[in-house]
């Protein structure tokens, strides 16, 4: 008999329908369960795309056993991160403070009015000698301490609330926002920490650093940027791209980026593949196809576009991710042998199988390999062959798809598609950003006072976080760029309403959710990026280029406020900064707007200033001639295109 899950719209807690646990969604009636009863509050956190969350559900939830210890001591929590990244964000948070690490899935336990106490994330189902608890022992020890020691759980739920209350306040904030000197210095740490080898930051597991590459390619085009800075930072870039292309994180089969790879050198990926990452990845190959003039990273976002549309369509809108399995294995859709590529390819399988390093021994569990494109030949030699290899991988089982419009996830994707359109010349991807946008249209609402109100899910009526609507805000400035005056009015609107619904009276920055429309005992801030920029680095992001564009309205004041936070966070942690760092970089020089009188030709305006480096937005003008402005701030009147383009430049 399914539980309470079965009727929700989130495949994820569709996926635990079926489980003999006695789960709730995310609601108040669950912690009033938990109060009547006396017993704690279990919030369980995943994703559907998520490969341990599914070994953890097989392993745990599925067993009657454990399920039966579960439902008599706890009231349990089902939450889709990607529906509610501010639930997650509350109990990733707590985890992190209880054990010093986090992931997914995520399992926190509260005291019934929503306060956490311990958490972890993955546990067996038995003590396998590795010195992890069994997830039975972890429920029994929990319960019998809430029955016992009372005292000392409500101790430690109010200090770890405490230090979350604490996180909300930005740290080491000095009142002084960040001049271009820290920036500076914020890129030469990022370059030090960087891995020159194999590219990115650090060990295994690796993530894409889409934010920090951002911000550097921000910053090189500063003109009293030392050459041997500026080397650096171009070397750092081309190594991690060049890596990222060639490794197994792309899939070099059918397209798009996986989530991250479990190893240092990029050759084999947790599976998943997510649209917020192929969206930020879309706009970073795109914006250092045309800083570096290479044409190989504009072949990565073709076939991040092809990928999009053949596999993650929805409508007019995209799914939100891929699962890491298939049919409960990890990768085996993705993976091959020597001998698979030679029933396919025949004579060509030895030439395919160097050239993307399919092995015998394999490079994944098995023997099977994870295909790379670490060789020096060109990628059009094989089209053809991987065109025959994609036809027979789709005739394997499939991953399963989530199937869910989130808002913000697809306003992303959009503002990087017309970005990406614009800098490589694809109208096309400019107009599927706006279909994007128009079929998000029903997820924005009015309420009494005609402030608007976004959903975070199409279809639903789940409310949106401050990064959701900061991103739609970014999606209508990226379509911005060519005069068209009703994205300019849909941002501002956005932004307006995202100022007044999360800002903070006593405080700096932003809050994460509104206020009462989240059910958790304390409102945070999200300050840092992770895998996707964070709510207040992208509302900063915005304001720069609304400031640009609208020099009458506050959003100058409102920018320099909010940079005002970031004193202390760029100096002392610059990774998780990257997109702050590049609004701040951007703001002070990097966003121009060109008025275009009546003489003049807009589109052909429109057309040169399009493949620009530089963010460059269009405005009609009633006087002859064209006038290029910065900072509040604009040239006398030029006359021809041809010194614009190089005013732009200089």
């Amino acid at each position: 008999m399914p539980n309470r899950l079965a009727n929700e719209r989130s495949l994820y807690l569709r996926q635990h329908a079926h489980q003999p646990v006695d789960w709730w969604p995310w609601c108040p009636e669950a912690f009033a369960e938990a109060k009547r009863r006396d017993v704690p509050v279990l919030v369980s956190v995943g994703y559907a795309s998520c490969h341990w969350c599914h070994v953890m559900a097989q392993e745990c939830f599925d067993n009657p056993y454990i399920a039966g210890l579960m439902n008599q001591h706890f009231v349990n929590i089902k939450v889709d991160r990607e529906e509610r990244p501010d639930v997650d964000k509350f109990h990733m948070d707590a985890v992190q403070m209880i054990q010093q690490h986090g992931g997914w899935p995520l399992n926190c336990f509260c005291l019934a009015d929503g306060r956490p106490f311990f958490g972890g994330t993955y546990f067996p189902p038995e003590d396998r000698g590795k010195g992890q608890t069994s997830w039975p022992q972890v429920l029994m020890r929990v319960s019998e301490f809430h029955r016992t020691n009372r005292g000392a759980l409500e101790e430690n739920a109010n200090a770890v609330a405490g230090n979350l209350i604490h996180l909300t306040r930005a740290p080491d904030a000095n009142g002084v926002a960040p001049d271009g000197e820290s920036r500076r210095n914020a890129a030469k740490s990022l370059c030090e920490d960087a891995d020159d080898t194999y590219g990115g930051f650090g060990g295994a597991p690796k993530f894409p650093p889409a934010m920090p590459l951002g911000f550097l390619l921000t910053l090189r085009t500063r003109k009293d940027l030392p050459l041997v800075d500026r080397t650096r930072i171009e070397h750092f870039i081309r190594r991690t791209l060049d890596a990222m292309d060639q490794g197994g994180l792309q899939d070099q089969i059918g397209g798009g980026f996986s989530r991250y790879c479990v190893d240092r050198d990029w050759t084999v990926p947790h599976f998943e593949k997510l649209i917020c990452d192929n969206a930020l990845l879309l706009g970073t190959y795109a914006r250092a196809a045309v800083a570096l003039q290479e044409p190989r990273y504009a072949e990565v976002c073709v076939r991040i576009v092809e990928w999009l549309e053949r596999d993650m369509r929805v409508g007019v809108n995209y799914a939100a991710s891929l699962d890491a399995d298939t049919e409960h294995h990890e990768g085996t859709t993705y993976v091959w042998t020597p001998s698979e590529i030679k029933e396919i390819l025949g004579d060509e399988a030895e030439g395919f199988c160097a050239a993307f390093g399919i092995t015998n021994e394999g490079n994944f569990e098995g023997g099977r390999s994870v295909p790379t494109f670490r060789t020096p030949r060109n990628r059009s030699e094989f089209l053809k062959s991987v065109q025959s290899v994609h036809l027979v991988r789709t005739k394997r089982k499939q991953p399963g798809r989530d199937d869910k419009v989130l808002t913000g996830w697809n306003a992303l994707l959009a503002a990087n598609l017309a970005r990406a359109g614009d800098l490589l010349d694809k109208p096309d991807w400019r107009k599927l950003a706006e279909s994007i946008l128009e079929g998000l249209k029903p997820c924005i609402q009015k309420d009494e006072k005609g402030l608007c109100y976004l959903y975070a899910v199409l279809g639903s009526t789940t409310p949106s976080t401050l990064s959701d609507y900061a991103w739609l805000a970014e999606a209508h400035l990226a379509l911005a760029t060519q005069g068209n005056t009703a994205h300019v009015a849909a941002a501002a609107e956005i932004t307006r309403a995202a100022v007044t619904r999360f800002g903070d009276s006593r405080e700096i920055g932003y809050f994460l959710n509104q206020e009462d429309a989240n059910g958790l005992p304390i409102r945070q801030k999200d300050w840092w990026d992770n895998a996707v920029p964070a709510g207040n680095s992208s509302l900063l992001y915005n304001l720069a280029s609304l400031q640009a564009i609208d020099t009458s309205a506050p959003w100058g004041d409102l920018r320099n406020e909010l940079a005002k936070a970031y004193g202390g966070m760029t100096k002392n942690a610059p990774h998780g900064m990257g997109r702050v760092l590049e609004a701040l970089e951007l703001g002070e020089s990097g966003i121009a707007v060109l008025k275009v009188g009546p003489d003049q030709d807009f589109s052909a305006v429109a057309k040169a200033i399009q493949s620009l480096e530089q963010i460059v937005y269009l405005q009609q003008c009633p006087q002859k001639g064209l006038y290029l402005c910065r900072q509040e701030t604009c040239l006398p009147v030029i006359w021809q295109l041809d010194e614009v383009l190089l005013r732009l430049k200089d």
